[in-house]
């Protein structure tokens, strides 16, 4: 259990078209410019074939429902959606600790017009390293890496 009243847990394979949901959700509320890049079919693929395969996929549970993911692997943070009803509620940075406590460094790639994840990861401790033009990401979206080392 955690401060914020949700449970965190390892997902499973059959948790990942769920996890996709949120994904899309929290992503169209946080950059609605961009909705419609993928479909739910799409979505749902992608975190079933390649989340879920490469990564360790977490996430927090709240009233019953799935309300956030984090997926991460060595030195990076892939994935991380709170659904906007539940954002400012501490479950981002419960799901942020878990990754946190299993590594001593670690990356992540946010794009640079989602102002509220950068403060959420700067308040975190993690840093400005890079600011791309976003030539090489597939939405085209100027982007910024970050970096967290443990202190």
């Amino acid at each position: 259990m955690t401060g914020s009243g949700s449970s965190i847990r390892q997902l499973e394979l059959a948790d990942m078209d769920v996890a996709a949901g949120v994904h899309r959700a929290a992503f169209d509320h946080a950059l609605p410019w961009l909705t419609g890049l993928h479909t739910p079919d799409e979505d749902r693929w992608f975190y079933r074939e390649r989340v879920f395969t490469e990564c360790h996929v977490h996430g927090a549970i709240e009233g019953g429902a799935l309300a956030a993911i984090i997926a991460f692997r060595s030195d990076w943070i892939d994935q991380l959606y709170v659904l906007p009803e539940v954002q400012g509620r501490g479950v981002g940075s419960e799901l942020l600790q878990v990754a946190m406590r299993a590594f001593d460094c670690l990356q992540l790639w946010t794009f640079q017009r989602n102002l509220r994840a950068r403060r959420f990861y700067e308040a975190r401790g993690f840093a400005l390293v890079e600011e791309t033009d976003g030539a090489r990401n597939e939405e085209k979206e100027p982007d910024a890496r970050y970096l967290w080392t443990r202190p």
